[in-house]
């Protein structure tokens, strides 16, 4: 999944002559925490929620942004990926990164365009069944999904975690199904069931 498909490309901005009190309007006029600043349609700065709360003062809300923007902030391109993009998220403690293409502004990917990617691919808010499953060697995942597919199941995400022993642990979701006979069936081919959430 790439950061195009899940950017916000109608970009609320600024100038970089434009007072911090205009910044601090736009910010509560449309919900937002994060303001580009752009001359000549070329990403020159970034304005946040926490660079406002630095200069809210009211004898300082006259200031031009140029005096109190993030200068060089950290970006994206377009053809990121979602999973890059939320490490750079992670890592740097920020809520959002501008989206460039060279030095021109095309939109902005913020936490919140992140955590609704993740929760579309995890199939998260479709209605769904869900199958924790440790496979059994030699056939690994690939015996349990052959089960699943046999019994009709269609899988919308797995997940998977590493046990203390070194047992993997397989998060299956599912469009929704009755698990039963497919949890007997796998528990029969060898494969442990660890729980089933219908």
């Amino acid at each position: 999944m790439k950061v195009r498909h899940w950017m916000i490309k109608k970009v609320v901005t600024v100038s970089p002559e434009d007072s911090l009190e205009k910044a601090v309007q736009l910010m509560k006029l449309h919900s937002i925490r994060h303001l580009p600043v752009v001359e000549d349609g070329r990403l020159v700065g970034l304005v946040t929620e926490s660079t406002i709360r630095q200069y809210a003062r009211p004898e300082e809300l006259g200031k031009p942004l140029r005096e109190i923007m993030i200068l060089n902030p950290i970006t994206v391109s377009p053809d990121t990926t979602i999973d890059a993009a939320a490490r750079i998220i992670y890592r740097h403690k920020i809520g959002g990164l501008p989206v460039v293409e060279g030095d021109r502004l095309v939109g902005i990917i913020t936490i919140t365009d992140i955590l609704e990617a993740f929760i579309e691919l995890m199939g998260l808010l479709r209605s769904s069944s869900r199958l924790d499953v440790i496979p059994r060697e030699p056939e690994g995942l690939d015996g349990v999904l052959e089960i699943v597919r046999a019994h009709g199941g269609k899988v919308i995400s797995i997940g998977m975690d590493v046990e203390p022993s070194g047992e993997k642990i397989y998060f299956i979701r599912l469009e929704r199904m009755p698990l039963e006979p497919l949890a007997s069936a796998l528990e029969v081919a060898g494969h442990r069931v660890i729980s089933v959430v219908d």
